[in-house]
């Protein structure tokens, strides 16, 4: 894993940049993180991605200013659909692009407030979106899914954010007609992909790290990547 500078349309912002072992090209794919930022979890999450053949690059939208100022910004500019945020988003995937070991077909996932931004984004340039638990789903989300690429989306049951998003996901992305795979996991919650600090309280909540649901989803999410990734022979 290298820590880069990446260029925006507003300064540099670091970012985490892992490499697939081997000879490229390989496909892309931005990783946009939680509200928690960076940490332990997202290192990993990097590398797993990584480790399948893809360039995983995971860009810090908390890099300017202080963490607590950096989040209401980040949250208000998800809610609006505009701002530095997305443009660093857009950033990090003309960056991939731009790599030379880089096939020019970039993805996105995203995880919790980087779920909405993984949704919000599939319009935007890429071949296709793996959210995890983007609850609650963004607003106007009908129309910002015209023209959206594949959704590859993972939710969980017991998410108290997520009461009715599957069905409506489901509903957008069959009106549209948008290739989508789309799983709920049983006695799950929110941030069931993510090792976070406090586990048991987290679970107690209705959050929490499910290692069964995570290795399916990611099965499913690399799955859904080959096929609209990778060139087919």
């Amino acid at each position: 894993m290298t820590t880069i500078a990446l260029e925006t349309g507003d300064g540099s912002i670091d970012a985490l940049l892992d490499v697939p072992e081997g000879d490229g090209p390989w496909p892309g794919v931005v990783v946009v993180h939680d509200a928690v930022g960076y940490g332990s979890d997202i290192e990993a999450i990097n590398e797993r991605i990584a480790a399948a053949g893809y360039l995983s690059l995971t860009p810090n939208l908390y890099a300017r200013g202080g963490r607590a100022r950096c989040i209401t910004r980040v949250f208000r500019e998800l809610l609006s659909q505009r701002g530095r945020a997305l443009d660093d988003i857009l950033a990090a995937r003309d960056h991939l692009i731009a790599e030379p070991q880089c096939s020019g077909t970039i993805g996105i996932v995203g995880f919790c407030m980087g779920g909405q931004f993984a949704l919000l984004m599939g319009p935007k340039g890429f071949a296709a979106s793996a959210p995890f638990y983007g609850t609650p789903l963004p607003r106007r989300l009908n129309e910002t899914l015209d023209a959206s690429c594949p959704i590859v989306a993972s939710f969980g049951t017991r998410d108290p954010m997520g009461i009715g998003a599957p069905a409506r996901l489901r509903k957008i992305v069959a009106d549209k007609k948008i290739p989508a795979d789309i799983k709920v996991y049983p006695q799950t919650g929110h941030s069931f992909a993510n090792q976070l600090p406090a586990q048991p309280l987290l679970r107690i909540t209705g959050f929490g790290y499910n290692e069964a649901a995570t290795t399916d989803a990611w099965s499913r999410v690399f799955a859904f990547f080959g096929e609209h990734l990778r060139p087919r022979a």
